[in-house]
């Protein structure tokens, strides 16, 4: 048998590391997509009232960021510190409102690394303090290209601390370590063989990956939580490049189970679609990747809805086309005006836009004192939206339009090579196997931690 365990996602999610496995839920067809309308959640055995009476004022938001986990103690340091390296590395640019709430989440994602660190303990794994140091450097090196001592200055700057990335760093590699002693799963042929007759099946068909925000609305309050989704919209819409504004909304506001995974819906399928309601759907089908809609509403609600991409079960998609590029880019002097940078952009244009061959390249760049930038192993999915369908349409040794700013400067990226995707994504045999014993352990570990939670003694200070 073999043991599968799932790297946490958390320092993935917030920092853009890669320490987490990703389980293709959707392929395997377990996957469930959220019913949006969690409005109606069943009572079991509680016999809650439909229209209780709260006696006294509970604001569970006013509340100092302090806690004591099992007598473990987070201080408001720790949430400021954490807080302040999250913001800096997703670019946040967030009201006083907003970052109360942030601080709140933050809190929550501490109090589970505490109970993650607590449990691996009783199982006796610690972490040598040389492996957490070792992971650091190299999470500071990959992710922020600084060594040590720079990014020891850096997270001053920024009010934040090497011991704050540290703490989230034992925390995943305890519980990692934790999950491998404790999770075994195997999953049998005849389970997978199924899997990849279904997948195999449904080669062609259209797969939809969906992010959503759901809010709760009563009759009363449907033009008041109408207008706080409109508000969410502006603000994501608004967010500069690299800001994942819907993500913090979908954790922090969004009233479905997805809000645990930041509102993502994974990727969704023809017989999952059905699952959502009728207005979900027929917004989706609609709509172009990279793009919002809504305020939809819903039974019970309003939600979101993000097309992340779509994609084409079983055939290859031109996204993934691997591409050899060179990058030609001229800054612009500082206090150049608009004009004297139009006259620029025209030459730069007028010389690049000459190029017939990556040969030709060096040549034009030094005609121009432009820098350029070799890559030789670029997906077209990891280009910004506007430039992936100039690249699809381009042939080999021709340069893109000119892009850019006054700021930033011209820059054109002229096409080498292209290796095209390879069609028919159905996985093997063993490929299916690990994504399905990954997938359930990722469940396993969440039902894991949902009862450290349950179980926890938590004071709040």
């Amino acid at each position: 048998m073999k043991t599968k365990f799932a790297k946490a996602a958390r320092i993935g999610r917030t920092l853009g590391l890669s320490v987490a496995a990703a389980a293709l839920m959707s392929m395997t067809g377990t996957s469930i997509a959220q019913s949006v309308p969690d409005t109606a959640a069943p009572k079991g055995s509680l016999d809650l009232p439909d229209n209780p009476q709260v006696f006294g004022k509970v604001d569970p938001n006013v509340r100092k960021p302090t806690a004591l986990v099992n007598g473990a103690v987070i201080t408001g340091t720790d949430v400021d510190q954490r807080a302040a390296l999250l913001i800096a590395a997703r670019e946040l640019k967030l009201n006083p409102a907003e970052l109360a709430q942030y601080k709140l989440l933050i809190t929550r994602q501490l109090i589970d690394e505490t109970l993650e660190i607590q449990q691996a303990k009783t199982a006796e794994v610690k972490i040598p303090a040389e492996e957490i140091n070792k992971t650091y450097n190299s999470i500071v090196a990959r992710n922020f290209g600084k060594t040590p001592a720079e990014m020891r200055t850096y997270l001053r700057t920024i009010g934040s601390s090497e011991r704050s990335l540290k703490r989230q760093i034992e925390a995943e590699l305890s519980w990692n370590k934790y999950l491998r002693r404790k999770v075994d799963v195997n999953v049998g042929d005849e389970e997978v063989k199924a899997i990849i007759k279904k997948l195999t099946d449904a080669q062609g068909t259209t797969e939809y990956h969906v992010r959503e925000i759901y809010l709760k609305a009563d009759a009363d309050r449907a033009q008041e939580v109408f207008n706080q989704a409109k508000q969410m919209m502006e603000s994501i819409q608004k967010r500069e490049k690299g800001d994942d504004t819907f993500g913090y909304y979908a954790r922090g506001f969004s009233n479905a189970t997805t809000a645990a995974t930041e509102g993502d819906l994974d990727w969704l399928n023809e017989s999952q679609l059905a699952q959502l309601p009728p207005s979900l759907v027929e917004a989706i089908k609609s709509m172009t990747p990279e793009h919002l809609a809504g305020p939809i509403e819903v039974p019970g609600g309003f939600s979101i809805i993000y097309l992340v991409e779509t994609r084409k079960v079983g055939v290859a998609d031109p996204l993934d086309a691997t591409l050899t590029l060179k990058q030609v880019s001229v800054r612009f002097p500082e206090g150049i005006t608009q004009a004297q940078a139009d006259v620029r952009v025209a030459d730069f244009s007028k010389a690049t836009q000459a190029i017939r061959g990556c040969g030709e390249v060096a040549k034009v760049a030094a005609t121009l004192g432009a820098e350029v930038v070799d890559n030789a192993s670029v997906q077209v999915r990891q280009l910004p939206g506007a430039l992936r369908d100039i690249m699809l349409k381009l042939q080999v040794g021709e340069a893109s339009p000119p892009f850019g700013s006054v700021k930033d400067g011209i820059r054109t990226l002229v096409l080498c090579g292209r290796d095209e995707a390879r069609g028919g994504n159905v996985p093997g045999l063993e490929q299916m196997r690990n994504q399905m014993e990954s997938q359930r352990t990722n469940l396993r570990a969440s039902q894991l931690l949902r009862d450290l939670r349950r179980d926890a003694i938590v004071e709040y200070r």
